[in-house]
C-alpha cells in the first residue's frame, strides 16, 4: 500500500531545550511521522545588518537558535526511534556542521534564490528537499539546476504558501502536480494551514508524496501563537486517516466484495420483489 511520508517541522518550538527536542521526536514518532526537521541558523548570519537595525525585534529571535551542540543528541534519538533526521542550514558553514548527523537536507523557501547554499548542500550527495513558497517557475528551474549540477540525485520539491497561517483558498494544490511533471522529481506539500481537509486533498487528489508540517508539543513553542502549528494529537489523527484511505482504492474491478457474499442471497427476487431470493427462501424452509 502506498503512503505519504510526514515530516514534523520543529522549527523554533524547541525553546533551546534538549529535553524538549527529544520529546518532540517521541511525539512525532507516535503521531506516525517518518522524519523530524529542525533549523540551524544564527541571527547575525540570517538577516542583513540593515534589517536588524530597522527591525530590532528580529534580534529577539536569537532565543530561537538551535545550539549546534544539540545535534548529536537529536540524531541519536531519531535513530533510536527509527526516524529520519533533517535540518535546514541557513548559513554555509551549517552544511558541514549538519553533514555527520542528517539523513537529508531541507532548504527553506526564503533561501531558494541562494544558489551558493544549494550547491554546498548538493555537493554532500545527500537527498535534498526544497520548499518553493513565493517562487515562480523560472526561479525554481534555476534552483533545481543548481542542485542537479552540484551532484544531488535525489530531489523533492514541496509546494508551499509562505503565509502564516495560510488560507485553504490560497493553497493552489494543483501546483504539486505541476512541480512533479515539469521537473520529473518527487513532489509534496509544506503545510501552513492546519487544515485536515487541505492535507487530505494534497495527498489523495494531487499525490503529495511528502507532507511537511509545523508542530508544537503543547502550545508553548515560540511559533505556536502565529497559528500555523499542529499539535501532536491533531496531526496524529490526520496521518492515521489519510494513509488508511489508500487501502480503500482496491483493484478497480467491479464485483461483490468478500464481505458482501453473504448478503447477495438476501436481495429482492425479480419474480416477486420480495427478499430474499427464492433460492435462499428454500433454505429457510428447512430451518
Amino acid at each position: 500500500m502506498k503512503t505519504a511520508s510526514f515530516v514534523a517541522e520543529i522549527s523554533s518550538n524547541h525553546n533551546r531545550d534538549i529535553k524538549r527536542c527529544i520529546d518532540f521526536i517521541m511525539a512525532a514518532s507516535a503521531a506516525g511521522c517518518s522524519a523530524v526537521k529542525f533549523q540551524l541558523f544564527k541571527i547575525e548570519e540570517l538577516f542583513a545588518p540593515e534589517a536588524l537595525r530597522a527591525f530590532p525585534e528580529l534580534g529577539a529571535r536569537a532565543a530561537w537558535e538551535l545550539p549546534a551542540g544539540f545535534l548529536p543528541g537529536i540524531s541519536k534519538a531519531c535513530r533510536q526511534e527509527g526516524m529520519l533526521f533533517s535540518c535546514t542550514p541557513f548559513y554555509l558553514k551549517a552544511v558541514d556542521e549538519l553533514y555527520p548527523f542528517v539523513d537529508f537536507y531541507k532548504i527553506a523557501s526564503y533561501e531558494l534564490l541562494w544558489t551558493g547554499l544549494l550547491s554546498e548542500c548538493a555537493k554532500t550527495g545527500k537527498p535534498i528537499v526544497l520548499s518553493t513558497g513565493m517562487a515562480d517557475m523560472n526561479e525554481i528551474e534555476k534552483a533545481v539546476d543548481a542542485l542537479a549540477s552540484g551532484g544531488c540525485a535525489d530531489i523533492t520539491l514541496l509546494h508551499c504558501v509562505s503565509d502564516y497561517p495560510a488560507m485553504p483558498r490560497d493553497c493552489n494544490l494543483n501546483a504539486i502536480e505541476t512541480l512533479r511533471s515539469h521537473f520529473n522529481v518527487k513532489a509534496g506539500w509544506s503545510d501552513h494551514t492546519v487544515s485536515p481537509a487541505v492535507i487530505y486533498r494534497a495527498v489523495h487528489r494531487w499525490g503529495a508524496q511528502m507532507v511537511e508540517f509545523h508542530m508544537d508539543l503543547d502550545g508553548s513553542g515560540y511559533e505556536f501563537r502565529t497559528g500555523h502549528c499542529w499539535l501532536p494529537e491533531q496531526i496524529g489523527e490526520v496521518i492515521k486517516t489519510v494513509n488508511t484511505g489508500f487501502g480503500a482504492d482496491g483493484d478497480g474491478q467491479k464485483g461483490p466484495s468478500p464481505p458482501e457474499a453473504k448478503e447477495r442471497g438476501w436481495r429482492a427476487d425479480p419474480t416477486d420483489g420480495l427478499r430474499p431470493l427464492v433460492q435462499t427462501r428454500k433454505g429457510l424452509e428447512r430451518i
